[in-house]
């Protein structure tokens, strides 16, 4: 069950990361050309902040249930899993990068709702949903980084 959901978790960046360059493409192009806030660029936001919460809640199963957030923490001890960066990675820094990008997708998407200018739904949504991709493109275990890295699509 652990690696079904790891790999769906891991499925689902991608189509976090392809929503999210979307989104951004979206608002950015849209602000600076002065156009309208279309019911795409909504729909946009809206799957991506789907997509995200649907992460979330497996990445929270796995974090309280596998065997790098939650136990790891009780079994060491919170101050030695700070001092080990691949269970400080794991343990803290990928959940808190996260939850925080998390929260302003959804703020972005919150922002879509309200009956503001189009030029401004464009341009808070764009900086909402760019930080927020910065901060998973930061939180994501790329295979590239030293101790942390995973495959692109781990147990395929």
């Amino acid at each position: 069950m652990y690696n079904t959901l790891l790999f769906l978790h891991s499925l689902l960046r991608w189509i976090i990361l392809l929503l999210a360059l979307i989104a951004v493409w979206r608002s950015g192009s849209g602000m600076s050309g002065g156009k309208l806030f279309t019911a795409a660029d909504k729909k946009t936001g809206l799957f991506l902040m789907i997509a995200a919460h649907i992460s979330l809640l497996i990445g929270l199963y796995q974090w309280v249930t596998g065997p790098l957030g939650l136990k790891n923490i009780q079994n060491m001890g919170f101050g030695a899993v700070m001092k080990d960066p691949v269970f400080r990675f794991y343990g803290v820094e990928h959940l808190t990068g996260m939850i925080i990008a998390i929260i302003l997708i959804t703020v972005g998407r919150g922002v879509s709702k309200k009956n503001i200018p189009d030029a401004l739904k464009h341009k808070k949504t764009f900086w909402f949903f760019l930080i927020a991709l910065i901060i998973i493109l930061a939180s994501v275990p790329w295979p590239f980084r030293a101790g942390i890295g995973r495959p692109l699509l781990p147990h395929m």
